[in-house]
């Protein structure tokens, strides 16, 4: 990218170096090593008013920006300019931050291939980078990500070990950033003896979501560290957003100080002790029933939620992007409706509540939203009506149960924008940047929906609204004997709601209204009739009886029972 949103105000340039300054001050504080940026290479257009000889290329198109925005420019390795520029970026931040603790982190094709796919012009790339580093301090080591390796259609085995080995053995440390789930160091020969550190990535665009590999995050670092010929250094967390599925980071900074794997059973039940400072059989089978489900995703499933809910509306019968029996979290949400009245002053319980009531209606949703469609495929007026208001229904009423909690409101993120802002129009700006994130990630959508949230407002005033179009419109088709047009209607909705919503400065609360454990209970038994009836209708179809079918509901263990 090159731009999009902007141009930023001075202002926000200023807070931000302030900002750094702050952050630097603190880590230094507490013993931490923090990590600067280098140059890497990629460079705005107007380079070559001070060097109009520099070699230049224009890098692959990313993200579906058109030429306005789009895409980045390189400064080739070999150019006798990147040596200079990237001397000169180290030491100025060392002057700026008052030192260096010499790590120095810069990715050059990161979700970008390469001009070039020569070995030996690969290992001149990253032998550049690191003697820009060193050129401006003697002591540098480059930090870099491994996301772009796992590309295997270009990085193959020479290639990488060519890129890698351009820099000296033990200079370079190398991020391997969703080992939970796509290890590149097994692949890899463990980098090829550069050190590597083992990550787990585990949310995509912040969205929210009941997600985790709980046995893979126990025991993948154990396995790096145990790999033939390992070159791991260490552990750590590279998620897109961290704002969710608390559990999953809490597990997996506890283990990174462990010298072997834990009872995630065990874990789970000291951990959810620790978090609501209560014991309860229900809460603990509750816990039980998320951690074999939906916290214990086995497959290729990754945390970027696709329910139907968050995405733009189609004509289209879709299965459900899920891993696990789904009734098993409807249980779990039933159990915590029975045990809520004792415990809903744990702010923390209250959060967890809210989320797994959230993720219920979703998942019913997708029952919802597949009847809708069979029953415009079967021209059914009535039965695409009955449907139609279901989904829109469940909408409302999550955005009254997200309402209800202070974790979940689209006006806390909103201002927290806008207070960057030291004037109306640069708090417009950042409202707006805020907004636009959140929906369309583009002028256009190119990034329609990649960080969806379900918050308060926005299911209400976004997804609602969406959805209620896309109702009309499929009732209004069958009315008149026509098709659905989905092109119209991806027009309509990106004119009528989603570019709107993006624009709009209406404010919204950041304070949370209603009574969680009131509306919860009224949830619960407004939807279970829906839930176990989907259950049993599953039964027979196999993608179904994965997701909806009663079975194989695990035993809570008895050593764990509390005793009275």
């Amino acid at each position: 990218m090159r731009g999009w949103g902007g141009p930023q105000p001075d202002s926000w340039y200023t807070g931000q170096l302030a900002l750094q300054h702050q952050i630097l001050t603190r880590m230094r504080a507490f013993g931490m090593i923090p990590v600067l940026p280098a140059f890497a290479g990629h460079v705005p257009t107007g380079i070559t008013r001070i060097f109009p000889n520099a070699n230049i290329t224009r890098l692959s198109d990313w993200g579906k920006f058109d030429d306005q925005y789009c895409c980045t420019y390189f400064l080739e390795p070999s150019d006798p300019a990147f040596q200079i520029i990237g001397k000169a970026f180290i030491e100025a931040q060392m002057d700026e931050y008052n030192g260096t603790e010499h790590i120095y982190n810069g990715d050059l094709f990161n979700e970008m291939l390469p001009s070039i796919g020569d070995p030996t012009y690969l290992a001149s790339c990253s032998k550049a980078v690191y003697d820009a580093i060193v050129a401006g301090d003697k002591d540098g080591v480059w930090l870099m990500q491994g996301w772009l390796f796992k590309n295997s259609g270009f990085w193959d085995r020479n290639r990488v070990k060519a890129y890698v080995q351009g820099v000296p053995q033990g200079k370079m440390i190398i991020l391997d950033l969703q080992a939970e789930n796509r290890p590149v160091y097994s692949r890899m020969d463990s980098f090829f003896g550069q050190p590597f550190i083992w990550c787990m990535l585990h949310n995509f665009g912040g969205n929210d979501g009941l997600y985790g590999m709980l046995d893979a995050i126990n025991e993948g670092p154990f396995e790096g560290m145990k790999f033939a010929d390992s070159t791991m250094i260490g552990t750590g967390l590279t998620p897109e957003g961290i704002l969710q599925n608390e559990v999953v980071y809490a597990l997996s900074t506890d283990v990174s100080w462990r010298e072997n794997p834990v009872n995630v059973t065990q874990w789970l039940t000291d951990y959810i002790h620790s978090r609501y400072n209560y014991v309860s059989d229900k809460i603990n089978h509750a816990w039980y029933l998320l951690q074999g489900s939906v916290y214990n995703c086995t497959d290729d499933h990754e945390s970027h939620n696709k329910m139907e809910i968050v995405v733009r509306p189609k004509i289209k019968h879709l299965d459900p992007y899920i891993w696990y029996n789904w009734t098993q979290v409807a249980d779990a949400w039933a159990l915590m409706v029975q045990a809520a009245p004792d415990v809903i002053n744990s702010t923390l319980f209250k959060y967890d509540f809210v989320d797994v009531g959230r993720q219920v209606l979703q998942d019913l949703a997708h029952i919802y939203y597949n009847n809708l469609t069979a029953a415009y495929h079967a021209k059914s007026v009535d039965k695409a009506m009955t449907y139609g208001k279901k989904m829109t229904d469940l909408l409302m009423d999550m955005d009254t149960l997200l309402c209800s909690d202070s974790h979940w409101l689209v006006g806390t993120w909103i201002e927290a924008a806008k207070a960057l802002g030291t004037n109306d129009a640069e708090k417009k700006l950042l409202e707006f940047n805020a907004r636009n994130q959140l929906t369309l990630w583009g002028p256009k959508g190119e990034h329609l929906d990649y960080a969806n949230k379900q918050w308060c407002g926005l299911v209400k005033d976004y997804y609602f609204k969406r959805w209620e179009l896309f109702v009309n419109s499929v009732v209004d088709a069958l009315k008149s004997g026509t098709k659905f047009d989905q092109d119209d209607f991806n027009q309509k909705c990106f004119s009528t709601v989603e570019q709107p919503w993006t624009m709009q400065q209406n404010l919204y609360p950041t304070t949370p209204t209603g009574d969680t454990l009131k509306i919860s209970q009224d949830l619960y038994n407004k939807y279970k009739g829906d839930i176990q009836a989907s259950a049993k209708a599953s039964i027979g179809n196999p993608v179904w009886e994965k997701a909806y079918m009663y079975k194989d509901i695990p035993v809570y263990p008895s050593h764990l029972i509390v005793h009275h």
